[in-house]
């Protein structure tokens, strides 16, 4: 691997463990074994590296939530849109979890940010309406795209939400099906109920990997 990649995924890794705002460029180049000398050969500063992180974010988006056009609709095909909701925001969980700090700090990022969920968001639009007209969601035309928004707001949210809930819970890939589910439970409160059966077969699938809800948050 070429050393400027060894220092983005190097990066992304340490981020993911410890989080943002401790790490300094010494503790990547030292994370990394090499000297802060070469990191700023390649990059200019932290957030420089955070924007080629960044750079993966969105090839990850983009390939993972296209319209399924003329595959076969099954529950295969299902888990792989929620294993891609999934893998997105664990792979990148740093920056779910320090978002509005990273883009305060990074003018230039938080525009690009906005882009790309834009367009996330009219991918996952294209998708719903793909699934409506397909019989699977009976919701009206014009609620698809708040409905896929609040669904965006779920998964790219639920880490704050979780931990403003619980002062000390870490971020786990259980704890992160946990927000897919509620995701879920949307798409199974507007199913056809011919498609019923099968968003209940996709609950059934996840929970395995969720903890269960405490007591106190159904409440």
């Amino acid at each position: 691997m070429k050393t400027r990649d060894r220092i983005v995924y190097g990066s992304l890794e340490l981020f993911n463990e410890h989080g943002v705002r401790d790490m300094t460029t010494n503790h990547l180049a030292a994370h990394l074994g090499i000297s802060p000398g070469l990191l700023y050969y390649h990059f200019r500063n932290k957030e420089d590296i955070i924007r080629s992180i960044f750079d993966l974010y969105e090839e990850h988006l983009n390939a993972g939530f296209q319209p399924y056009q003329d595959n076969k609709l099954n529950v295969d095909l299902l888990i792989g849109y929620f294993d891609t909701m999934f893998e997105t925001v664990w792979k990148f969980r740093f920056m779910y979890n320090n978002l509005t700090a990273i883009l305060n700090r990074d003018p230039e990022l938080s525009k690009r940010y906005q882009h790309t969920q834009r367009e996330a968001l009219d991918r996952s639009s294209n998708i719903l309406h793909k699934l409506k007209a397909d019989g699977v969601l009976a919701i009206d035309a014009d609620r698809v795209t708040p409905l896929a928004d609040t669904m965006r707001m779920i998964a790219g949210f639920w880490i704050h939400y979780k931990q403003t809930h619980s002062r000390n819970e870490s971020v786990t890939k259980a704890f992160l099906y946990e927000g897919l589910l509620r995701v879920l439970m949307l798409f199974r409160a507007h199913s056809t109920p011919e498609y019923c059966a099968m968003f209940t077969r996709l609950e059934q699938h996840y929970q395995r990997y969720a903890t269960p809800a405490p007591t106190s948050a159904l409440l």
